[in-house]
């Protein structure tokens, strides 16, 4: 017997443009599994700065990237949990040097070719919604339906803005906005699956759209 084909969903674009929170809904209303693609870059920096290792050592990065040890559990009652060698690290991901550095690696050929085939794993009975950059592009370029989030820099730059306030932490929104644009040209430029729609993608901007508006326009696309 035949072994199901698992149903893909991917959700690219740039940082700050709300895919986490909406990937999250989305694999919670269609019951499928979550693949945060960022979060592994992420865990890739956290890891390697743990260990005290330069991140512009492309070969250190890598064997990090090799023997990552990760988890993503996601329920009806919480958002995501994500755990490193056992430990939760959901909010430690987060921090802005971890986000730099996640960018920075990203850029690493020899990362993202670690990290390939354990994206694809995600992919299993009945789907998978796998939110990141080259998801539509690189790691899943058969998926049935392709989605591309994108917003004003100065857009994402208030959303991130208000997160990092509502934890008590005080910002400059226009370092902000220079940091974004700054990794959007990064994420954009590199050389290996840079940051861009895939051919069949379909393109939403929620620079002016709330999270429920950008919600239901998603699951028009997929139905």
């Amino acid at each position: 017997m035949k072994k199901p084909v698992p149903v893909v969903i991917t959700i690219d674009g740039p940082s700050g443009s709300g895919k986490g929170t909406l990937s999250q809904m989305l694999a919670r209303h269609l019951g499928y599994h979550l693949l945060d693609s960022g979060a592994l870059y992420r865990l890739v920096a956290l890891a390697a700065i743990k260990k005290n290792i330069d991140l512009s050592n492309e070969l250190a990065v890598t064997q990090v990237a090799m023997g990552l040890d990760v988890k993503f559990s996601l329920d009806e009652s919480e958002s995501a949990r994500i755990l490193l060698e056992g430990v939760e690290v959901t909010d430690a991901i987060r921090a802005e040097s971890v986000s730099m550095g996640a960018s920075q690696i990203a850029a690493y050929p020899e990362v993202r070719a670690a990290l390939l085939e354990r994206q694809r794993a995600f992919a299993i009975a009945p789907g998978l919604v796998a939110d990141g950059r080259d998801m539509g592009t690189t790691v899943f370029p058969e998926a049935q339906t392709k989605l591309f989030l994108t917003a004003s820099a100065e857009a994402r730059a208030e959303r991130r803005c208000k997160q990092l306030l509502a934890k008590g932490i005080s910002v400059d929104i226009a370092e902000l906005i220079k940091d974004i644009r700054e990794r959007d040209q990064r994420d954009s430029t590199r050389v290996v699956s840079p940051l861009k729609p895939a051919d069949s993608a379909i393109i939403i901007d929620s620079t002016t759209m709330s999270i429920e508006e950008v919600f239901s326009r998603m699951l028009a696309a997929i139905n």
